[in-house]
Formats: C-alpha cells, sequence, structure tokens
C-alpha cells in the first residue's frame, strides 16, 4: 500500500505588507486600546493603562470598545488609530 501526503498549502504567496516602525521610546506617546468589549479586558487595560503612564510615560491612552466582540473594528475606531502612536488590541475572555 502507498501512501501519499499532500499539501494544503497554497503554492503562491501573498503580497507581504511592511512592519511599522519600532518606537524608540514611548514618553509623551499617544497609546490606543482597542477592546473586545468583553469584562475580562477592563482589569488588564486599567492595570496597563497605569503601568504605560507611571513606568513608560506615556501622555494618553486612549479606550475604544468594538460594537460586537466578533467583528472587525467599525469605522470610527479604524479612523481614530491614525491619531495613535501605538495601538493594542485586547480580547478578554
Amino acid at each position: 500500500m502507498v501512501i501519499q501526503v499532500l499539501d494544503p498549502a497554497n503554492e503562491t504567496a501573498p503580497p507581504l505588507g511592511r512592519t511599522a516602525e519600532r518606537l524608540v521610546s514611548l514618553v509623551g506617546k499617544t497609546v490606543g486600546f482597542i477592546s473586545n468589549g468583553k469584562e475580562g479586558t477592563k482589569g488588564f487595560f486599567a492595570h496597563l493603562d497605569r503601568m504605560l503612564r507611571d513606568e513608560f510615560g506615556v501622555a494618553d491612552v486612549i479606550w475604544r470598545t468594538k460594537s460586537n466582540y466578533s467583528a472587525p473594528a467599525g469605522a470610527a475606531i479604524v479612523a481614530d488609530i491614525a491619531g495613535w502612536d501605538v495601538a493594542i488590541s485586547g480580547i478578554g475572555d
């Protein structure tokens, strides 16, 4: 008996995007949080907010919550991201 193993991978690779440049420092920067809206993100983001301000000198932390935890961020949130230096997305299960 002969067993044939098939590779299900697509033969063509998708075009690669480019990663954002790494920030040298967070001092004076604006960080945005995008929550999936579940309860678990609140405490985590609150703690992270304090750490970013107190230990890393972040100037502003903006909180946004998606309207549906399983859907992509809405257009208003996506538009806001352009004004942030850093975006952090969290899942609170």
